[in-house]
């Protein structure tokens, strides 16, 4: 028998705030530290539940990240996407940005520290990430050549803005 649309709507809901509890259990305790009973009892689900949605807190941890960043790159399509210069895109890039991380920053500050403690062979948060930090790079660089920026290392800019967003939810 067919899965319903609200079926799946339910599922998805269900996942969501698998993944928001878990957000909290791994900002506390860290991937090594968390365990799927406090994972399941943060979400309000019992294990069987999480178990069908995921079989392991690496699994967890890493839809947390490919949702995250997804999100973000989600919410930057249409401003990229949009007929400004580069130095306009690139100003309305960093509101959107500042707006992700002001909206949600337990999030966003996941995002920018987790990966720095995990070694998972495969990351498929990374495309999102990646495409995002190439775009962002490729504004700058499109902009100094326009004469729209000073003409700076476009990888020392995109470092102090790393600094300056974790400075927003810090």
């Amino acid at each position: 028998m067919p899965v319903s649309k609200r079926q799946l709507e339910e599922r998805q809901v269900r996942q969501e705030r698998i993944l928001t509890g878990a957000l909290d259990v791994f900002k506390s305790k860290g991937l090594e530290g968390a365990t799927m009973d406090e994972i399941a009892t943060e979400s309000g689900f019992g294990k069987a539940t999480l178990y069908y949605y995921f079989h392991s807190k690496e699994e967890v941890f890493a839809a947390i990240l490919e949702n995250g960043w997804k999100d973000i790159w989600s919410s930057l399509e249409p401003v990229i996407a949009g007929d400004e210069g580069p130095r306009k895109t690139f100003i309305n890039v960093l509101l959107k940005i500042a707006e992700n991380a002001k909206n949600r920053p337990g999030l966003f500050e996941f995002l920018f520290n987790a990966p720095k403690v995990i070694t998972f062979e495969e990351q498929p948060w990374k495309r999102y990430q990646n495409r995002m930090y190439g775009t962002i790079q490729g504004l700058l660089e499109d902009g100094i050549k326009a004469g729209e920026f000073p003409n700076i290392n476009p990888q020392l800019l995109f470092k102090a803005m790393g600094g300056l967003f974790m400075g927003l939810v810090l």
